[in-house]
């Protein structure tokens, strides 16, 4: 049977109950974990969905792009989030509340976003794939402080806390992966406490839970 003739098939019968974007991520995820990301095909998690190769290219672009889902819904939060927060609020201050706020998890999915870091930062094709979403969010955090210095946001400042912001985040993102002793946003807050402080105080220990 050709790929269009599945997808036929698939349209008759109709889609599984509960199929989606979410729902394949998740499919996807757990496949990549069991066997390796180079070694699962876009036909396998296609087959574990129920949903044709096509369709699985409808909510994705790629199959890295299953494992960017999540953080490109975070830029939209982000972008929410710094609309909605008091001017009265110090810049460094408004954004680490933001980004605190934005990677709040429950304690039963931690085991699902520690997977999906595993895979970003071990897999060379993930890694590959990183610039545009990394760019998306050090941008958004560079245009939220350009609003607050009234500067154009690709002025020095702005850039700067931008990518500044994004290179301790991702700092804290490694280390809670690596320790697994606390909650994501404890080591995001002492991060972006330590950028506004300019690094001045030692490097403290989160709490373990």
């Amino acid at each position: 049977m050709t790929l269009d003739e599945q997808d036929r098939d698939r349209t008759r019968r109709g889609r599984p109950p509960g199929t989606s974007a979410r729902a394949v991520e998740l499919i996807a995820l757990r496949l990549f974990t069991e066997q390796g990301f180079e070694e699962t095909t876009v036909e396998q998690i296609a087959a574990e969905a129920g949903v044709s190769r096509r369709t699985f290219f409808r909510y994705f672009d790629s199959k890295a792009a299953v494992l960017w889902y999540q953080f490109d819904s975070e830029i939209a939060r982000l972008r929410r989030e710094f609309a909605e927060i008091p001017d009265d609020i110090p810049l460094m201050d408004a954004i680490r509340r933001v980004v605190v706020a934005v990677n709040v998890y429950r304690a039963e999915d931690a085991p699902e976003l520690r997977a999906r870091m595993n895979l970003v930062g071990s897999v060379p094709a993930v890694q590959a794939s990183a610039a545009p979403h990394y760019d998306a969010w050090e941008r958004t955090v560079a245009e939220f402080a350009a609003r607050r210095l009234g500067q154009p946001a690709d002025d020095l400042y702005p850039l700067a806390i931008g990518r500044a912001t994004l290179a301790v985040c991702r700092a804290a993102f490694d280390r809670w992966v690596i320790g697994a002793d606390s909650d994501l946003t404890v080591y995001l807050d002492l991060a972006i406490r330590a950028l506004g402080d300019g690094f001045s105080m030692p490097s403290p220990t989160p709490a373990r839970n």
